[in-house]
């Protein structure tokens, strides 16, 4: 239960970031907030793939430079899963982790 809390938080968190980030940053486009939603559910489901086959290194509880890197890689990827709702360059990538990460660290650790 508490694993399903924790997915549905970073969804919501990446959503509204996605939304946010894609307005002020260059190299990072959404399909409005619809679009930040179906990008989120498509980089929350790779992000919890990525974490249970390749553990702890890259949770977003350690946010090393494994994670952050990870992070830009998946929502790079996402832009090929749903090329009609995200489009990213390598760079917005970059910012969009960042900037998730920089949120994410203060999302309560208990409901992470």
């Amino acid at each position: 239960m508490r694993e399903w809390i924790g997915f549905i938080v970073r969804f919501i968190v990446s959503a509204l970031v996605l939304f946010l980030v894609a307005a002020v940053l260059p190299g990072i486009k959404v399909a409005g907030f619809t679009g930040a939603l179906i990008a989120a559910a498509i980089i929350a489901i790779i992000g919890y793939i990525v974490e249970k086959v390749m553990g702890d290194k890259i949770s977003p509880q350690n946010r090393g430079l494994v994670g952050f890197i990870t992070a830009a890689v998946v929502i790079y990827l996402a832009k090929f899963i749903i090329p009609g709702y995200l489009s990213v360059s390598i760079i917005g990538a970059l910012l969009a982790a960042f900037v998730i990460g920089i949120v994410d660290a203060f999302v309560p650790t208990l409901i992470r």
